[in-house]
């Protein structure tokens, strides 16, 4: 049996810089985080998939991932996956693209199928625009409509304290968030050149550079977010950002400790809240068990 820890991850910055004939352009920097799903895979005749969370065992990205890597390895065998959902969903922290990005590397592995790294990454980028982040892992930077994926210099280790507001998501809510966007809200990558840079130089991103685009539409969108956002403010002490289109927030933090007490005071409030740290690309999701 393989087991895959499937990390969530956060945009530290999140820019549009232009739209194209069927997506929009981003530069982003994103980070993956210790807030993980749990997969675990056996051999089966067939794939066979159940989920914690019922109401995702229909349109899953796992088993579109299992499928493809099939289709085009050629391979007869299937698998047995159980997916246990710990991230957030339609959220804005990329659980799905994550799960389904675990079930290539773990399929390639178990199914012997042979694919490069490279190739695992043009084959989620099939799937979906985040996969291939969670195929590197990190601190990375995003291009194109995030398919392009390089490694950046690993951000400094720095704790955060994640909020997922009590607003429902409507289905489609990313194509929603953008086509609010207009053309006067693109930027020309600036704040991702210039947190690329201070990444390079220290190994932090000033909190002043943590710019988000959907930050222009999100309180449109989604009801009671401003309180939301009052209430993890309060918490932390520390600005709040919009990770991702949305709606889940975060704030970075000085100490676990402190990541620790305000999510605690979150949780106290009834309010669905995680403490979570900064992992590196070295950190390998599999583990055999």
């Amino acid at each position: 049996m393989l087991t895959v820890r499937a990390p969530a991850k956060v945009n530290l910055v999140l820019e549009v810089v232009g739209r194209g004939p069927e997506y929009h352009d981003l530069c982003s920097i994103a980070q993956t985080i210790d807030l993980c799903d749990t997969l675990t895979f056996e051999p089966a005749p067939d794939i066979i998939f159940t989920c914690s969370e019922p109401e995702l065992m229909g349109s899953n990205l796992v088993r579109r991932a299992a499928r493809l890597l099939q289709e085009r390895c050629s391979i007869s065998s299937g698998a047995r996956i159980h997916l246990d959902k710990r991230i957030p969903w339609a959220a804005g922290l990329g659980g799905g693209s994550s799960d389904a990005a675990g079930t290539l590397l773990a399929l390639n592995r178990m199914w012997g199928a042979g694919l490069s790294h490279e190739q695992l990454v043009a084959l989620g980028a099939e799937i979906g625009s985040d996969v291939p982040l969670f195929l590197v892992g990190g601190t990375v930077l995003l291009e194109g409509r995030g398919e392009r994926v390089r490694p950046l210099p690993d951000l400094a280790e720095t704790p955060f304290v994640i909020l997922t507001p009590h607003t429902p998501v409507t289905a489609g809510k990313t194509g929603l968030m953008y086509g609010r966007l207009r053309p006067e809200m693109f930027t020309r990558g600036q704040f991702v050149r210039a947190a690329s840079f201070a990444l390079e130089r220290g190994g932090a991103i000033p909190e002043v550079l943590m710019f988000n685009v959907f930050e222009k539409v999100a309180g449109d969108v989604f009801d009671g977010l401003t309180d939301d956002r009052t209430l993890l403010e309060r918490a932390t002490g520390r600005k709040v950002h919009l990770t991702g289109s949305g709606p889940c927030l975060y704030a970075l933090v000085d100490s676990e400790d402190m990541a620790r007490e305000a999510t605690s005071q979150l949780q106290k409030l009834s309010r669905r809240a995680f403490a979570a740290r900064a992992i590196s690309a070295d950190r390998t999701p599999l583990d055999s068990l």
